[in-house]
């Protein structure tokens, strides 16, 4: 019998020398982490000996011995727990043919939210506006939890992360200042904050986004195939530094940072990306950007076996702005184009998605570069709104900005009603109508000029139609420029002043094609 244990150890040590020695936890998870709760199932994983069995289990909480017992194969083993509500903490032990064991302590469960993009989602606490009073109230909030993927870079796609930047952590002002562009992400903390105060239950919070980089860098070659991208690699964009570069490259972050995080269980994802894609493969951001959600659902709900939502509500910021003289139509173009070009979200396109509108968060002034505005407590704000009317049905919130349900045109002006109240001031050149002498769609080259606001309602607005007296109106577009408006104060908001209205152009006859 002596012998026989022996052996069996023996076995079981020369296994785990075979996998590095190692019996553990995946790299993303950790003390002081939250799991997905009910109705969802959390899916816990890691690394042992071949045909060893795994017993996980659950203790400290309102439930206990909730064990569940798998086999390992091909180095990793895998358990689903039940569903679990709301709380904590737990202690989650997982033991190695009853010789080893590890523990996870001060665990909860609630909501996962996965937090993406380049360098604005990168943005920490510590560089935003009053970021000194932002940081001393992060003490208030122990039970939203923070983790973020280190850069990491892969041809291939990973199993696990490569590296961790922030294990998962009960909130510091340290680690929420940790460098400029290093942790903690100013807008999916602060975002996880308001829904915290909304739901009173924990967040946790995951962090995975490497600034300067395009959408093609974070999408599998299936999204980038069904865009006919996947034959294209990127370059780099005039403030792109080279230190970037590389990650330009299809599908790298996608690898190393993203693919590794599909089996987690998680509520929904925000996104903060756009700029990168402004001179580089922006007429096809239309198509990539909601092909990579598509993706990124088929791909989490797969891994996590069904329990990650199929259409997990998916939230991003449609970009602020960049140069204020600028007469470029990169950063307008990409704000429609993040909406496959409806102009609003969700959409037919973008089913259960939610957007907060920035251009009017203009920071000329910002240190870190005018693309880097430092207002990022009306970014997370508005995302959070946005969270709690899609992805949670709380009734009575809104979250979307005025946008046009009917405009009809005559002689000597428009008449643009909008599908809210609205709160209006005076502008002479934030509307533009497109003058053609034929009935042909509009696009950049056409003439635009500008169509004064005449006089407005509760839910419209008369624009003039003076400058196109010799031609046909054939379009009109609002806030099309990159810098259209001074901080906050764009022409046109709901009724109450919080949501400006998003930018959006239409065509009096669109290209039927």
């Amino acid at each position: 019998m002596f012998l026989k244990i022996c052996l069996c150890f023996l076995t079981i040590l020369g296994s785990l020398y075979a996998y590095g020695g190692r019996f553990q936890f995946a790299s993303y998870y950790g003390d002081h982490m939250v799991l997905q709760k009910a109705p969802e199932r959390a899916v816990l994983w890691g690394y042992g000996p071949d045909d060893a069995e795994v017993t996980v289990s659950l203790s400290g909480g309102p439930v206990t011995n909730n064990a569940s017992a798998v086999s390992v194969a091909a180095g990793i083993w895998r358990v689903t727990l039940v569903p679990m509500e709301a709380g904590g903490p737990y202690n989650v032990t997982a033991v190695l043919q009853n010789n080893h064991s590890i523990t996870l302590t001060d665990v909860l469960f609630g909501d996962v939210w996965l937090c993406g993009g380049q360098s604005n989602m990168a943005f920490t606490t510590s560089q935003v506006f009053n970021a000194s009073e932002e940081l001393a109230r992060v003490s208030k909030f122990p039970q939203v939890r923070i983790f973020m993927a280190a850069l990491e870079q892969s041809d291939t796609e990973l199993t696990d992360l490569a590296g961790v930047e922030v294990p998962w952590s009960v909130p510091t002002a340290k680690l929420l200042g940790g460098g400029d562009f290093k942790h903690y992400s100013a807008v999916c903390w602060m975002f996880g904050r308001h829904l915290y105060k909304a739901l009173k239950y924990p967040i946790g919070l995951v962090t995975s986004c490497w600034g300067g980089t395009p959408v093609e860098a974070w999408s599998s070659p299936r999204a980038l195939q069904h865009c006919d991208l996947d034959r294209i690699n990127g370059f780099p964009m005039p403030y792109t530094p080279s230190m970037y570069l590389s990650v330009w490259t299809n599908s790298l972050l996608w690898n190393a940072m993203i693919h590794p995080l599909l089996n987690m269980t998680i509520k929904g994802a925000i996104w903060y990306q756009g700029e990168a894609n402004t001179d580089y493969n922006q007429k096809k951001y239309s198509c990539s950007f909601p092909s990579m959600i598509d993706d990124w659902r088929m791909a989490f709900h797969q891994s996590s076996g069904g329990q990650t939502a199929p259409d997990f509500p998916f939230g991003f910021v449609q970009v602020s702005t960049y140069r204020k003289a600028s007469l470029s139509e990169g950063f307008p173009n990409i704000r429609w184009h993040q909406t496959a070009d409806y102009g609003f979200a969700p959409n037919l396109r973008m089913k259960n998605t939610f957007m907060a509108v920035a251009m009017d968060l203009g920071d000329e002034m910002s240190p870190f570069g005018s693309i880097h505005p430092r207002d990022k407590q009306d970014v997370a704000y508005r995302l959070s709104l946005g969270a709690r009317a899609v992805a949670y049905g709380e009734e009575g919130v809104s979250f979307q900005g005025p946008f046009p349900s009917r405009v009809l045109v005559n002689d000597q002006y428009i008449n643009v009603t909008y599908d809210q109240r609205v709160s209006v001031t005076q502008s002479k050149d934030i509307f533009q109508i497109c003058c053609s002498a034929a009935r042909v769609p509009c696009d950049s080259l056409s003439l635009w000029v500008p169509a004064p606001i005449m006089q407005w309602g509760l839910s419209a607005i008369q624009v003039s139609t003076n400058y196109c007296s010799l031609n046909h109106v054939a379009g009109l577009r609002y806030a099309w420029r990159d810098w259209p408006c001074d901080f906050k104060a764009c022409p046109v908001y709901s009724a109450d002043g919080v949501l400006p209205a998003p930018p959006f152009t239409l065509n009096r006859w669109p290209d039927k094609r």
